[in-house]
């Protein structure tokens, strides 16, 4: 199996223990791909700071391939302001700063390179809408986290989207069981094969296109809660793959439930470690 998550890369910085950590979704995704035992790279833009050389150090470190990735001449990377409370994150900050990094472009070059995966994952947060067009027809499975927000849940976005796409993920905590079933039907018919709702304790929907199924939660008490939903959809799909998924395959009820075990498992041991995954540094330390 080989992944590879493309797009955003940040620094989850912990405002009330003076610590940051690696992060932003697909970077997360590429680590825990890694982590749940498949081939892992990550393909962006980097920021030239030290921020941009915490985060590439804890990749190199996992075995998680930057190789096609390039610094942006002159940017700084993104940071996420959050607090940590009993072992919720809680954000509380964006960053207001130019000269962010960006994302990626999909030259010839990076295009071939990612044909050579089994899946791509990016998400909305990655500003990487345009160029996944490019993606249609290059031959792996794509998938998309379109988070919480509203404005990724709008007609024009998801159709932007949607034909693109072969697995959707939408946040969905707030929202009721009819709510949540609407969405995902609403996301399927636009030919994605499936769309996952996360539910947070709760637990997770899944549609095919044919049937629902539900998920499942492993409860614990959380050392750190960053990184939940981006630890289990990961796992679920690395999973997936595992089981035989591809273009048109369509895994039965008994492997699809054994999916959202791992997944479960998987997040719940995750909530175990500090930060997304690890590799804290001192704010001061780095000069930010």
């Amino acid at each position: 199996m080989r992944v590879v998550g493309y797009g955003d890369n940040v620094v989850d910085r912990y405002v009330n223990k003076n610590r940051m950590f690696p992060g932003g979704n697909c970077i997360n995704f590429a680590v825990y791909a890694k982590r749940a035992g498949a081939e892992s790279a990550y393909l962006g833009a980097f920021g030239e700071d030290a921020e941009a050389d915490l985060i590439r150090g804890a990749l190199d470190k996992l075995g998680v391939s930057t190789d096609y990735c390039r610094a942006e001449p002159g940017s700084v990377t993104e940071h996420c302001d959050v607090e940590l409370i009993d072992g919720e994150r809680v954000f509380c900050g964006e960053d207001e700063r130019e000269n962010l990094h960006g994302s990626l472009p999909l030259g010839e070059e990076e295009l071939k390179y990612l044909a050579g995966f089994d899946l791509i994952h990016s998400s909305c947060y990655a500003e990487t809408e345009d160029e996944l067009q490019k993606l249609l027809g290059l031959g792996p499975l794509v998938a998309f986290d379109f988070s919480e927000e509203d404005e990724f849940r709008t007609e024009k976005y998801l159709n932007a989207l949607c034909p693109v796409l072969d697995f959707a993920l939408f946040s969905c905590e707030d929202m009721t069981r009819g709510e949540i079933e609407k969405l995902l039907s609403r996301v399927s018919a636009k030919g994605v094969s499936y769309v996952l709702a996360t539910m947070g304790m709760h637990g997770q929907l899944l549609y095919d296109g044919s049937r629902f199924y539900d998920g499942c939660v492993k409860t614990i008490t959380p050392v750190d809660t960053m990184g939940a939903g981006d630890s289990f959809f990961t796992a679920f799909m690395v999973s997936m793959l595992r089981k035989g998924w591809q273009h048109g395959v369509r895994l039965g009820e008994d492997a699809l439930q054994e999916c959202f075990d791992y997944a479960a498992d998987f997040a719940a041991d995750n909530c175990l470690t500090e930060g997304a995954f690890g590799f804290g540094a001192a704010i001061e330390a780095n000069g930010v």
